[in-house]
């Protein structure tokens, strides 16, 4: 790992191709082999070395400014999987094996027959921001675009060091004796010099910016086509966040890589258009990702500058007291709503049996009205942001059930999947404000749009529509619901009547206590819980107590009283219900019961 030849952040490719070509040049080498030892570089590199902060995040706004062709990070969710596309991975140039590998373009010698060709499969993904995703789970744009900034002289120094060959991996000559470094110094619409062409007196005039090569692109929203090798199926799902790591490529390079290299005397072979299956064309309008590694993300990595320490008991303990009274503040001095609050937030889907998502707790809040939803509901929204890494809101209005797309379709003559509102990211959460719902009547759109919004509230599904079928698939979305009585379109698993005491209640929460809270909230919903035997020899004996007292008593109930026993248990950080604990849910029952008298 000692004194390699390429910089592996700014020159990923050129250390694919001498670790390819090292491999190649071994005894026994298997040019079926998809991974030589590349992986495993940049892996030491990343994660063994602590590198990982010094590779640029890709968004919105650092795009403009670093380089295509250098390693980047991308943290976004998988919006649309479009399947899999072949392109020649290695192929042979007399006696030397060369490799296509993360590359858009594969060079093979043209009339060959085919063992001189290996033909490997890779998946496309389209990759979007995080639906919801709030500002504070991401590193302030001015910091971003500073590290990539900063990183372009870092690398123009240390290209200076290296030599031709490392300057200048990727755009290359074609001739009989081989290849060889183009000494053409080639110009970018913009006038830029290329990063292949540099020379070192261009070098020392620092580099342009990608303006001209990100026409077009949303600076708020940048997806981006993630091309994944080597990965079972298995490991990225629809729906799933991801950080990519990997080699950055634009349209732009797409198409110098091709005026280089059509030439009709060198022998060689392009596949430009291989790398997009039909009706994918729309594709080059989005930059693209060679991606090396990827690993899938959960709310804990989201946190920044929070405690990462371990989530004993007594600590835990003492943060949920100092949160519960926040919650309590946000609602009013209202304490049985905020305790009920913070049951809410720390609940997921842990487990399916058949169709019964156990472990979620939607909540409906109601006695709101258009003023005080409008006051307590914009307080506790704005709280929820500073507080989770995904939310949303949705008015509920007539007009909006029938005209919005909630489900994604499927669109085939584009052969793309159109998203919907309820296209999220596992952990999401969105406040439903069904105070602005009037007397109306609902079209089929409408219809249709209720149905979904229950299924997701009862099933924690969201059918997904491919016009000649539908498919369910599975969600883990935290709902909240505002109205004025019962809500009769999304029936919660908690009905509490909101009884505010205060309303100008108000506090400064420093930077300090979020991050504490953010990481309480993350950390102590993803712990394991269990009920030891005599522990469920007394729930049970209260169920079947309560049963006989109230015959209207169901499964549903007993099944919120086991998710609230388990969260108010992991609210203190303890994995074991305790009777304690246990006698506090059913107060909590007993209290909200009163107010619904």
């Amino acid at each position: 790992m000692v004194g390699l030849p390429y910089d592996l952040v700014a020159n990923p490719l050129g250390a694919v191709r001498s670790t390819f070509e090292k491999a190649a040049a071994s005894s026994g080498f298997d040019p079926n082999g998809k991974d030589w030892g590349v992986l495993d570089l940049f892996r030491h590199f990343l994660f063994d070395q602590g590198r990982l902060s010094q590779v640029p995040i890709l968004n919105g706004e650092t795009i403009r400014w670093i380089q295509p062709k250098t390693l980047v990070r991308f943290r976004a969710m998988v919006q649309d999987m479009l399947g899999n596309e072949f392109y020649v991975g290695a192929y042979q140039d007399g006696s030397v094996w060369r490799t296509n590998k993360f590359r858009d373009v594969s060079q093979f010698p043209l009339g060959d027959s085919s063992p001189h060709t290996q033909v490997w499969e890779r998946r496309l993904l389209y990759c979007v921001p995080v639906p919801g995703q709030n500002s504070w789970t991401e590193p302030s744009s001015e910091s971003v675009v500073n590290q990539c900034k900063d990183f372009i002289p870092q690398q123009r120094e240390k290209r200076r060091r290296m030599d031709d060959e490392a300057i200048d991996d990727m755009n290359m000559l074609v001739s009989d004796n081989g290849f060889q470094v183009s000494p053409s110094v080639k110009k970018k619409e913009d006038g830029c010099p290329s990063t292949s062409s540099q020379t070192q007196d261009s070098l020392s005039e620092g580099y342009c910016s990608n303006t001209s090569m990100v026409t077009g692109i949303d600076k708020d929203f940048l997806s981006c086509l993630v091309k994944i090798y080597d990965s079972p199926e298995s490991d990225l799902k629809l729906n799933d966040v991801f950080e990519f790591i990997g080699i950055l490529t634009l349209d732009s390079e797409l198409n110098e890589d091709k005026d280089d290299h059509d030439e009709p005397d060198n022998g060689f072979c392009d596949d430009v258009m291989v790398h997009l299956p039909p009706n994918k064309g729309f594709m080059l309008q989005v930059p693209r990702l060679h991606c090396l590694i990827h690993r899938k993300l959960a709310a804990p990595d989201f946190l920044r500058g929070s405690p990462m320490m371990e989530p004993k008991p007594h600590f835990v303990r003492e943060m949920r007291e100092v949160l519960l009274r926040h919650l309590t503040v946000v609602l009013g001095n209202d304490g049985i709503a905020a305790h009920f609050m913070l049951l809410h937030l720390l609940s997921r889907v842990h487990t399916r049996v058949d169709t019964v998502a156990v472990g979620k707790l939607s909540l409906n809040l109601t006695c709101f009205s258009k003023e005080s939803a409008a006051l307590f509901g914009s307080r506790l929204s704005l709280a929820l942001k500073t507080l989770l890494p995904f939310t949303h809101c949705i008015p509920l209005t007539l007009e909006y059930l029938n005209s919005v797309s909630l489900a994604p379709k499927k669109d085939y003559e584009t052969n793309r999947l159109k998203t919907g509102v309820l296209q999220l990211a596992e952990g999401s959460h969105i406040i439903i404000d069904e105070t602005q719902l009037e007397a109306g009547t609902l079209n089929s759109v409408g219809m249709e749009n209720a149905r979904l919004l229950r299924n997701l509230m009862e099933l924690q599904r969201v059918e997904y529509d491919f016009k000649y079928y539908k498919m369910e698939m599975a969600a883990d979305v935290q709902l909240l619901i505002f109205s004025e009585a019962k809500s009769n379109i999304l029936p919660a698993d908690i009905v509490m009547p909101f009884q505010p005491s205060s309303v100008g209640s108000s506090e400064v929460v420093t930077a300090e206590a979020l991050e504490a809270w953010r990481w309480y909230l993350a950390t102590v919903k993803s712990l394991p819980h269990s009920i030891e035997s005599e522990m469920q020899k007394v729930v049970e004996n209260d169920l079947v107590a309560a049963r006989q007292a109230d015959r209207s008593i169901g499964s549903h109930d007993f099944n919120r009283w086991l998710t609230m026993g388990r969260l108010m248990s992991l609210s203190f950080g303890e994995t074991c219900l305790s009777l304690e604990h246990w006698q506090m849910v059913k107060e909590l029952e007993r209290l909200r019961r009163e107010r619904l008298k």
